[in-house]
């Protein structure tokens, strides 16, 4: 508010009256531009913002009534308050105030240069120059103005909706799917703890989440790197054929392959049907993949290295191919083997320049819904409990939000999820050479 302080009271006023000082120095258009803004914004905040903000510290009270008509002999209901609407006008009425003290501060501003250029007898801008600037210096402006304003509107307003839900009671305890509460840290309290269902169920959840992420990221990236050396292996043929076989598997959609996946893997699948034939096991036995807590987990396993091999492989292929090869000339001149010449050079190399896509595979892993739900589906999962002992976070508060409509929670697991995340890549990134030795390798 630089111009609140330093300018004249026609600035001053321009907080007020929104595009006065554009007005009184002749920039008729731009300052009606400004007071039209205002005068759309008090409008929705007489006429409905404003109840939006009162109703939002409640949520309603309302409930809804069901009275008798003697005349139609038939119950008649009114609808009481609905929480969910309230929550989201109250977030929008927010929204629209905070554009609105920006749009207040931008008219500030205007004056402030405006009369700036007066007393230095400057020419004051038309509104075509204005109009001109925005595709010349400001041109970055108006090119990221759309996509800002997108990611405002479709992201950002979501995740606060969704953040709004943590502190509240909207599930289907109580009964409370229409009208609803704040109950402030009681979700958190609930799922962080040890004596309850929920709690017990988060924490089994969390852990096989941990271990699952890091389980099918170090297996990714080090069977695709030994798979990538030994394809660069200078005796190997046919490098091309090789790695088209692999790329083969990335052009088949995941969700087909892991769909195949699942249902070769059933008791009579085609598996246990080839191992019965082949006299491996009994005729009426069938391997527990899905059923048996340990084998569930090391199938879901093995099959994410299936579809997620190749993927590592052409990165690691890439990075190869561009290590200088002075480095390995020089390595054999001072009498160098392959594990050395690999440990020193090849290696470390590596994971420089994909420490940044480790953090981003690992982000990935926590988030891979895919993988678990078209094969498992969280299986082995006993009666009555809302997650499996395959079933990641992001699983897990699907079943909760779709099966059993426990929003609150799975809000809740939301945050924790991307809390979690966002401190653990941050920490790693910030403590790896790719950060604090940007030129190391170069």
């Amino acid at each position: 508010m630089k111009g609140k302080r330093k300018g004249t009271p026609l600035v001053w006023l321009s907080a007020i009256i929104w595009g006065f000082g554009c007005i009184a120095h002749k920039q008729i258009i731009k300052g009606m531009l400004f007071l039209l803004g205002e005068f759309f914004i008090l409008r929705f905040l007489l006429t409905s913002g404003v109840n939006n903000l009162k109703l939002l510290i409640t949520l309603g009270e309302r409930e809804q009534q069901k009275i008798w008509n003697e005349a139609l002999c038939v119950y008649e209901y009114i609808d009481g308050d609905r929480s969910l609407v309230i929550l989201l006008y109250g977030i929008i009425t927010i929204a629209v105030i905070g554009f609105g003290i920006i749009l207040m501060k931008k008219s500030v501003k205007s004056a402030y240069e405006v009369e700036q250029l007066k007393q230095n007898s400057k020419k004051i801008p038309g509104f075509r120059e204005d109009v001109a600037q925005l595709f010349d210096n400001n041109l970055h402006l108006t090119l990221l103005s759309f996509p800002v304003a997108g990611v405002v509107i479709f992201t950002i307003l979501p995740l606060i909706f969704m953040m709004c839900m943590a502190f509240t009671n909207y599930s289907t305890i109580d009964q409370k799917l229409v009208l609803f509460d704040w109950v402030g840290l009681d979700n958190f309290k609930t799922i962080l703890s040890l004596g309850n269902t929920l709690g017990q169920t988060f924490w089994s959840v969390l852990s096989w989440t941990l271990v699952w992420a890091l389980l099918a990221t170090c297996s990714n990236y080090i069977l695709g790197m030994l798979l990538a050396l030994l394809i660069n292996w200078k005796e190997v043929y046919a490098k091309k054929f090789w790695r088209f076989c692999f790329v083969l598997t990335v052009a088949v959609p995941h969700f087909v392959t892991l769909l195949i996946v699942k249902q070769m893997l059933q008791p009579e699948g085609a598996v246990n049907i080839l191992l019965r034939n082949l006299g491996i096991i009994e005729m009426t036995e069938s391997l527990p993949f899905f059923t048996d807590t340990l084998w569930a987990r090391v199938t879901v396993i093995l099959i994410n290295i299936w579809v997620g091999v190749p993927y590592t492989l052409l990165q690691i292929t890439g990075i190869l191919q561009n290590i200088p090869s002075e480095l390995y000339d020089a390595a054999k001149v001072d009498g160098a083997g392959p594990f050395k010449t690999f440990t020193k050079i090849t290696l470390p190399y590596m994971l420089f320049v994909t420490t940044p896509y480790l953090i981003t595979t690992f982000t990935g892993n926590v988030n891979n819904f895919n993988v678990i739900f078209l094969t498992s589906g969280g299986a082995p999962r006993t009666i009555g409990a809302t997650a499996g002992e395959t079933d990641l976070l992001v699983t897990w508060l699907y079943k909760l939000t779709i099966d059993n409509e426990y929003y609150n929670t799975g809000a809740v697991i939301g945050i924790a999820t991307f809390i979690s995340l966002a401190i653990v890549s941050l920490i790693t990134f910030n403590l790896s050479k790719s950060m604090r030795d940007e030129e190391g390798f170069r």
